[in-house]
């Protein structure tokens, strides 16, 4: 077995939610996965983490974007600021690349930003690994076309991708 997987199974009730809000700052989220405890091995962790994302909520998802800088801000904020420089840490990590963005586009994002936030009402999240700031700041464009309901679906969807690789990286540590 993982031996943080061990360590966390082993953990108190507070230190295991901590560990699952840097991971994904839904509160809900975090103490349905706590409640899973024991978890056996790193597959199971990701299918339950999955199975538990399932049941959430839109109050649950925007609790867990909240958490996230906007694209091209380095700063964390909402829960997963709490967690610490862990997760602000992995964010910087996340959106590497908008660092070489040339000035224009990174004024595009903000100016995008605020228009998706207006528009729908969160922050937008993508899944940042491994994208350039224009290949996100196109996705950006794009999803402003997107009704609501669907662009909180794909952002829900994006955050649980990003929880995937976010567990993956807290076995890792």
């Amino acid at each position: 077995m993982n031996t943080i997987l061990a360590a966390w199974n082993a953990a108190n009730e507070t230190e295991a939610l901590e560990a699952m809000l840097v991971c994904c700052g839904a509160r809900r989220w975090a103490a349905a996965m706590v409640a899973l405890r024991p978890v056996s091995n790193v597959e199971e962790l990701s299918a339950a983490a999955d199975q538990a994302w399932e049941t959430m909520e839109e109050a649950d998802w925007r609790e867990a974007f909240a958490c996230h800088p906007r694209i091209g801000e380095q700063r964390t904020r909402g829960k997963a600021a709490d967690g610490g420089t862990r997760a602000a840490h992995w964010s910087r990590q996340e959106q590497l690349a908008v660092k070489s963005a040339i000035v224009e586009v990174l004024d595009e994002l903000a100016e995008c930003n605020a228009l998706y936030e207006r528009r729908f009402g969160f922050t937008y999240i993508v899944c940042a690994t491994g994208r350039s700031a224009e290949e996100m700041l196109a996705i950006l464009k794009r999803r402003l076309a997107n009704s609501r309901e669907a662009e909180l679906r794909e952002a829900a969807e994006q955050q649980r991708q990003i929880m995937q690789i976010r567990l993956g990286k807290w076995l890792m540590e």
